[in-house]
């Protein structure tokens, strides 16, 4: 059995095929499992495969990312097949014509259904600089766990979704620990306490999905808008919601007062 760490969702086998979620020329939007790092950089240190490479084998393409999601984090990414259409595909990108959206599980109950993080941050190690950085939070449902959390006999949790309207390092991670709603399974950002809360209950993954992904299409205009659903533990996480809820797609849960449990 694997151990528990950020890479427990990754597809097993290096060359286990990245799910494609939609395909054309010019262009793609592929699944990118948890703990599959995007790229080779400094921050990366010795990896065995990356999703570019793994997409160049599987597709026998040249890949250019349009734009990056963390390792730990799943879902939407969009690809180009030359350097033209990514070019385009990163200016709609810079002018925040592109739509996304992600799916988060972060400790305590934010008291508004819709909430929004106008918060400058860094650009990361050796970027100090900091920049405007805004995110728009919806609360979708609450959960109350049975499990003593600090001077709390029950730990309280919510599952969000968040549109990033600019595209700062680790944007929503930082975000949600500037609320002290910090997402759970972020090691670096996170909340320890409740971290472990749900390795108890067999997820070890950080609780942040890339869901859905709509931009115009560079060459004929054309909207489109992929959708990834969430799989693996993820989903396991998500079903944690549905009996407090109802169907997560409907329902909401309001609770009566904010905690942060």
């Amino acid at each position: 059995m694997a151990a528990p760490s950020a890479r427990h969702d990754a597809l097993e086998g290096p060359q286990a095929p990245v799910p494609v979620l939609y395909q054309d020329d010019v262009l793609a939007v592929v699944d990118k499992p948890a703990g599959l790092t995007v790229h080779s950089s400094k921050l990366t240190g010795a990896e065995p495969t990356f999703l570019v490479d793994r997409l160049r084998a599987q597709l026998g393409r040249q890949i250019f990312l349009a734009h990056r999601l963390d390792r730990a984090t799943s879902g939407c990414i969009l690809v180009a097949f030359d350097r033209a259409t990514a070019g385009l595909l990163g200016e709609q990108l810079m002018s925040r014509e592109v739509d996304k959206a992600y799916l988060a599980v972060c400790r305590g109950w934010p008291a508004d259904a819709g909430f929004t993080v106008d918060h400058a941050l860094d650009g990361g190690p050796g970027k100090p600089q900091k920049k405007p950085a805004v995110t728009e939070f919806e609360r979708l449902a609450t959960l109350e766990l049975p499990m003593p959390t600090g001077q709390f006999p029950t730990a309280r949790y919510a599952l969000l979704r968040a549109r990033p309207l600019t595209g700062r390092f680790r944007q929503i991670r930082r975000h949600l620990k500037h609320l002290s709603h910090h997402l759970i399974g972020d090691t670096s950002h996170g909340d320890g306490r409740h971290n472990r809360n749900f390795r108890m209950l067999g997820i070890h993954r950080m609780l942040l999905h890339a869901s859905a992904l709509s931009f115009r299409h560079p060459v004929d205009g054309r909207m489109l808008r992929v959708e990834a659903a969430a799989s693996g533990e993820f989903a396991r996480a998500l079903a944690l919601f549905e009996p407090h809820a109802g169907p997560l797609a409907e329902g909401v849960s309001r609770p009566e007062e904010r905690s942060e449990r």
